[in-house]
């Protein structure tokens, strides 16, 4: 993964909770930089790069994430102290995520694009299997950019790891939060989705992918002695995961079930 030094601070993006910001960074490209100082602090950005990483690789489309090293100077001027204290404590890596222009928020209510059953039944499989509890009607996260249908803000899935407690036991679970998901209804194949999707993931992949997470990020707790101890738990509870899918497969079902 890309390491990027901002350049510029450029806009603060209001609509979130986290405060993200727009900027430009040493390659003259504009990010949206997710701050490391806000609200779940380091776990949001770990869920944000292995949600994002994974469902790239699963196809989706994913605005290209990178590590954005970051100097609170640069920002000196912007003039809101709330921030301005975000600001001062992200000092050093951040996550950006590819900035889209002329993108706008999907809705089920537009005429173009529309999903179809195996990109709904795809994409809630997919929020199953890295337990996102963030796409939903009233926050979808997908933006819509040049006619197609883009995924943003994974930084809510891997609930998992705020209580690390009996890791490989949580990735059992069913996942009954999937009854919130944007797309439910129009996921007719599910399990089909499931069927193809999982044989494009592995541990050798899940690894790539948590070895991409800065040491900085990671906050050994609950038993772990050291970073690569909590690295492998992340690989654990993925692969555990997608060795029990049908778990989370079936809830998927179940819940659609009770909306037609």
């Amino acid at each position: 993964m890309k390491i990027l030094s901002v350049t510029k601070y450029l806009l603060p993006l209001r609509e979130g909770g986290s405060l993200p910001a727009i900027v430009e960074t040493d390659d003259h490209e504009q990010y949206v930089m997710k701050f490391i100082g806000a609200g779940q602090g380091s776990k949001a950005l770990i869920a944000e790069l292995i949600g994002g990483e994974i469902g790239r690789h699963l196809g989706f489309r994913i605005p290209e994430l990178a590590l954005l090293d970051f100097d609170p100077v640069i920002a000196r001027a912007e003039p809101d102290p709330e921030i301005q204290d975000l600001l001062k404590a992200s000092a050093g890596l951040n996550l950006g995520m590819k900035f889209l222009p002329r993108s706008a928020a999907f809705s089920l209510l537009l005429d173009e694009p529309k999903p179809g059953a195996e990109f709904a039944s795809e994409l809630v499989w997919f929020d199953a299997f890295i337990t996102n509890v963030d796409r939903t009607p009233k926050n979808v996260n997908m933006l819509v950019h040049e006619g197609e249908i883009w995924l943003i803000d994974h930084g809510a899935a891997l609930n998992f790891h705020h209580n690390w407690r009996d890791h490989i036991k949580q990735s059992e679970t069913a996942f009954p939060l999937i009854k919130q998901h944007v797309l439910l209804s129009l996921a007719t194949g599910v399990a089909d989705a499931g069927e193809r999707l999982r044989t494009r993931l592995s541990r050798p992949l899940f690894e790539e992918v948590v070895a991409a997470v800065p040491e900085q990020w990671l906050e050994p707790t609950n038993g772990f002695d050291n970073t690569g101890q909590m690295r492998k738990g992340y690989v654990e509870f993925l692969e555990h995961r997608l060795a029990n899918h049908a778990r989370f497969v079936k809830e998927a079902e179940n819940a659609r079930a009770q909306l037609v």
